[in-house]
């Protein structure tokens, strides 16, 4: 009896990413062989191209919730899981590699952890990192979701986690879910309470990131604080 056609195309899928890695993959691609993992006697080529077709790029297919990638034909919950599973992995990777690194000297640890763990959320989140003397990240903790009064909530909130955390350094972060980068008087005010709080208790500011899915604006390259 014939082998199905795809079971070669999985194996001489899975040997090219082994020799060379993604470079030069499209995005259907690297989808079709992560799902190749989740369904084991289906071609995923269609099924990959039609969440490309629908959520337009692979980080888009990460970002969605596991119900929307669920309304896809072909996607079961299992399949979700596992699209859902590699993205929080990403976060991890980035998360633990901020922990034995210097982030305020490479900063695109922090962003690059920061984007694992809010690009794509609908909703406004405030994130804090605590850094030791090192500035080596101590934890990674969500303050908030949704829009609040930003200069009433966050200060008291960030302060009480950065003493808990014993840390000498903060550096805060949000999204706009909007996509704009630009930061608005709130934000600004935010900051600047934030900052004034932490500096009582003898604990530095270091930085504030905001997220969007156009890329990420740094309060501290841009001299803001």
């Amino acid at each position: 009896m014939e082998k199905p056609h795809y079971l070669g195309h999985r194996k001489r899928l899975k040997e090219k990413y082994i020799r060379n890695g993604l470079d030069g993959w499209q995005d259907y691609e690297i989808l079709e062989l992560m799902l190749s993992f989740a369904v084991p006697q289906k071609d995923t080529k269609p099924v990959a191209k039609d969440l490309i077709s629908r959520f337009a790029t692979l980080s888009e297919v990460l970002d969605a919730e596991p119900q929307e990638l669920m309304k896809c034909k072909g996607i079961s919950e299992h399949s979700a899981a596992l699209l859902k599973l590699f993205k929080d992995v990403s976060g991890v990777y980035y998360k633990q590699g901020a922990v034995k690194r210097d982030i305020v000297s490479s900063p695109e640890l922090a962003v690059s952890y920061l984007r694992s763990v809010m690009k794509g959320s609908k909703d406004e989140q405030f994130y804090a990192l605590f850094l030791d003397s090192s500035n080596h990240l101590i934890l990674g903790h969500k303050i908030h979701d949704g829009v609040v009064n930003k200069s009433v909530i966050y200060p008291r909130k960030v302060v009480e986690s950065a003493i808990s955390n014993k840390a000498c350094g903060v550096i805060i972060a949000h999204n706009h879910p909007s996509g704009s980068l630009k930061p608005s008087d709130e934000d600004i005010r935010a900051t600047s309470s934030v900052k004034e709080a932490l500096e009582t208790v003898d604990i530095s500011l270091l930085d504030h990131i905001i997220i969007s899915k156009e890329g990420h604006f740094s309060f501290k390259k841009e001299r803001i604080i």
